[in-house]
């Protein structure tokens, strides 16, 4: 590897990356032992789907027992939609928590919401889930809904504030060599983990996209002009640059943009001290995706 910092002017090139509006549901969730916390934690966020119609989560921190509302272990998750349709945010984000939280021994679950602009009730989705059995009582200093389940009980807060952020910010690193793609990505995830208030929903993404496309059933398709393997066939309308290889992706929400711009700079200072990441560029379709600008070479200034 070399040093970052004097590869800034040669590999990031003078572009932007597009991000738009969404809205982020912030919570706590606790359990027993850590083990147990991973796996509700991962299964509830592995399935990026705002492109989709559905919810998208991350994983922002891991929080030791002195860091939780009932003492037990935890994670901080976020989870985000894409429009302001918030009754369908309630329910999208129902299937997570019931299929992904509530089924694993002994978890509870907790608002973490920084300053929301409003709540979402969750006895309607998720604490009715005990079949009218479930109720109510004042735990940790928090209004809880007890749902009765087989080895007792979930527990999870009555509403959970909700925020404005922004989801999709975005760099891409383009490699001529195959272990890169795996080595920087983690090197960029790593650094970007110790920002507060951001996620990486697809963690390292193989698969950018572009907002229109031929098949609007399946929603967004492959960025056709930065696919590697499609150079020799597009000729000229190919945006793959000489020598590279794999274009990986690394995709950023996060409640505001300072975090944002912050998150995208640490994690393109891990990639570009690589020697065979020879190119950062980002995602921009001429304002049709988002209107948030972040501009590459302004992060650095």
């Amino acid at each position: 590897m070399t040093e970052s910092v004097g590869n800034i002017e040669l590999k990031v090139e003078d572009t932007y990356c597009e991000a738009f509006k969404g809205i982020c549901c912030r919570v706590i969730v606790t359990a027993e032992d850590i083990e147990t916390v991973k796996r509700a934690a991962y299964d509830a966020t592995s399935t990026p789907g705002t492109v989709i119609g559905r919810v998208e989560g991350g994983i922002e921190a891991w929080l030791d027992k002195t860091d939780t509302p009932d003492n037990r272990y935890g994670a901080i998750i976020q989870f985000w939609y894409n429009t302001n349709d918030i009754d369908k945010f309630n329910v999208e984000l129902s299937y997570r928590i019931r299929q992904d939280i509530l089924v694993k021994p002994f978890t509870s679950l907790f608002d973490a919401s920084i300053s929301p602009i409003g709540h979402m009730g969750t006895m309607k989705n998720i604490g009715h889930c005990g079949d009218g059995y479930e109720w109510e009582e004042d735990l940790y200093g928090r209004n809880m809904i007890i749902v009765p389940i087989a080895i007792p009980d979930f527990k999870i807060e009555r509403e959970l504030g909700y925020m404005n952020g922004i989801m999709g910010a975005n760099f891409w690193y383009m490699c001529t060599e195959k272990e890169t793609v795996i080595s920087a990505g983690k090197d960029a995830l790593d650094a970007i983990k110790d920002i507060e208030g951001v996620i990486t929903p697809f963690d390292i993404c193989s698969a950018a996209s572009k907002p229109e496309t031929n098949y609007p059933w399946i929603g967004p398709t492959t960025n056709h002009p930065y696919c590697p393997s499609l150079k020799n066939v597009l000729n000229e309308v190919s945006n793959v640059p000489d020598n590279i290889k794999y274009i990986p992706e690394i995709v950023i929400n996060g409640l505001n943009k300072k975090v944002l711009k912050e998150a995208m700079k640490t994690g393109i200072e891990a990639v570009i001290a690589f020697d065979d990441v020879l190119h950062v560029s980002a995602g921009n379709y001429d304002g049709n995706l988002g209107e948030y600008r972040i501009d590459l070479k302004e992060l650095f200034i």
